[in-house]
C-alpha cells in the first residue's frame, strides 16, 4: 500500500488491530534465538525461516529478493488485522519489523509489487514465559490504533481496486460467469471499509448507489447497475447493456475506484472514529444486508454482510485494549456478541462463500436480525468508553 506525507482528518469511520510494533533498517539477525525470523520474499514466494516463534518481542528480518518493491504483514489469525507492517523494501534491501505478539495464531504476508492479499502462510506463536501483555500508556495504544486502522483501509482499498480492475476486464470481454463468481468477493473489500467509502458524499452514489434510492434526475452508475445487468432474472422488460455501454459503465467503476484509493492515502483517524465506524458497519448490516435489500439482483447478501461484521470487529479489536482499562465488562460483552453473530452468519456457509439470500427462511433472518441487535446495544456505548 502506499503512503504520503499529507494526511487530512476524516469525519467519519470503522478499524484494526492489537499490539505495539516497530521498523528498523538492516540489523543483524541472531540466529539462535527462536524470536529472531529470516523471511524472503521474491514474486512468488515469502518464505519464513520458522513457521513458529515464543511469545514476546519478534524480530522478522524481511530480505527482498525479487525484482519489485515489496511488503511484509503479520495479520491475525483472520488475515485482517494487521499486527504489524513494514513497507517499500526494495529489491536487494532488507529491513526489520519488530513486534510484540502474545500466544495465537497468525498469518505472514509478503506483497510483492505492494498490491493484491499477497502471499499468505500460516504462523503460530506459542507460550512463553515471557510477559507479553498489551502495556503502556492510553496515549500509546490510542496512537497505535490510529496508525494501525490507516493502514487496514489502504489495504483493504488497495485490494478493492486490484479486484476491480479484475472484475471490470471480464465484463467487458463478456465472461458473465466469471464476473458473476468474483462480483460478491470483490466487493467484501468495499464493504469492510464502507463508512470510510461512504464519507466521500462525491464518491459513493457514484459506485453504490441502489436502484430504489435513486433521487429524480440522478444518474445511475456503480456496482448495482451492472450487478442488475449480469443478474437480470428478477428485472421485468429488461434491456442488455449494449458491449459499448459495458464498456463506458465498467471504466467509470474502475475510475471512481482509482479515486477512492488515492484518497484514503491522504486519511488519518481517531479512535472516536473508529469506534463510530464499527457501530456504523453494524448499522449497514442492520437497513440493508439482513433485509435482502443491498443485493437485489444477485443475492450475495451474506457475503456483504459478512464483511460488514469484519469491519466492525476489526474496528472493535483495534481499539479493544482501550476499551478494557476504561470498561472491561463492555469489551467482554462485545466480544462475545461478535462471536455469537459469527457463529450464525457460519451456519450459512457454502463452500469459500454462502447461500444466496433466497435460501433464508423467515426464523433465518430474524436469528440473524435478533444478533444484530443483540451487538447493537453494547456496541452504541463503545465510542465513549474509548474517550
Amino acid at each position: 500500500m502506499r503512503r504520503t506525507p499529507l494526511p487530512v482528518t476524516l469525519g467519519l469511520v470503522a478499524l484494526s488491530v492489537g499490539v505495539l510494533a516497530g521498523c528498523t533498517e538492516n540489523r543483524p539477525v541472531d540466529s539462535d534465538d527462536d524470536r529472531s525470523l529470516q523471511v524472503t520474499s521474491t514474486a512468488d514466494a515469502c518464505e519464513v525461516s520458522s513457521g513458529e516463534a515464543p511469545a514476546g518481542n519478534l524480530r522478522f528480518s524481511v530480505r527482498n529478493e525479487g525484482t519489485d518493491v515489496t511488503e511484509f504483514y503479520l495479520l491475525a489469525s483472520d488475515g485482517l488485522r494487521i499486527i504489524g507492517e513494514i513497507e517499500n523494501i526494495g529489491p536487494g534491501l532488507t529491513r526489520d519489523l519488530v513486534v510484540t505478539a502474545p500466544e495465537g495464531k497468525y498469518v505472514t504476508a509478503c506483497k510483492p509489487g505492494m498490491k493484491g492479499e499477497g502471499i499468505r502462510d500460516d504462523f503460530a506463536v506459542t507460550a512463553s514465559d515471557e510477559d507479553v501483555a498489551v502495556s503502556g500508556d492510553t496515549q500509546a495504544l490510542v496512537d497505535q490504533a490510529n496508525k494501525n486502522y490507516a493502514a487496514y483501509v489502504q489495504d483493504q482499498s488497495a485490494q478493492l481496486l486490484d479486484q476491480t480492475t479484475e472484475f471490470v476486464a471480464l465484463y467487458k470481454a463478456g465472461k458473465d460467469a466469471e464476473a458473476r463468481a468474483l462480483y460478491p468477493v470483490a466487493r467484501q473489500h468495499w464493504e469492510r471499509i464502507e463508512t470510510v467509502a461512504e464519507s466521500f458524499g462525491d464518491l459513493d452514489p457514484k459506485m453504490d448507489a441502489r436502484e430504489a434510492d435513486l433521487e429524480p434526475g440522478q444518474r445511475w452508475t456503480g456496482w448495482h447497475l451492472i450487478e442488475k445487468d449480469l443478474w437480470p432474472a428478477r428485472a421485468q422488460d429488461y434491456t442488455a447493456l449494449t458491449p459499448a455501454e459495458r464498456t463506458t459503465y465498467a471504466d467509470d467503476l474502475l475510475a471512481n475506484t482509482q479515486t477512492l484509493d488515492d484518497r484514503v492515502q491522504d486519511l488519518t483517524y481517531t479512535v472516536d472514529q473508529i469506534a463510530n465506524g464499527s457501530r456504523g458497519l453494524l448499522d449497514e448490516v442492520a437497513t440493508g444486508k439482513v433485509t435482502g435489500e443491498e443485493e437485489y439482483w444477485s443475492r450475495t447478501d451474506l457475503w456483504d454482510f459478512q464483511a460488514n461484521v469484519d469491519g466492525a470487529r476489526v474496528a472493535f479489536e483495534g481499539v479493544q485494549p482501550i476499551v478494557e482499562k476504561n470498561d472491561e465488562a463492555l469489551a467482554t460483552e462485545i466480544a462475545d456478541r461478535f462471536d455469537a453473530l459469527q457463529a450464525l452468519l457460519d451456519t450459512h456457509k457454502q463452500g469459500d462463500g454462502f447461500v444466496t439470500y433466497d435460501q433464508l427462511t423467515t426464523e433465518h433472518v430474524k436469528a440473524l436480525s435478533d444478533a444484530v441487535n443483540a451487538l447493537s446495544e453494547p456496541l452504541s456505548k463503545l465510542a465513549a468508553a474509548t474517550v
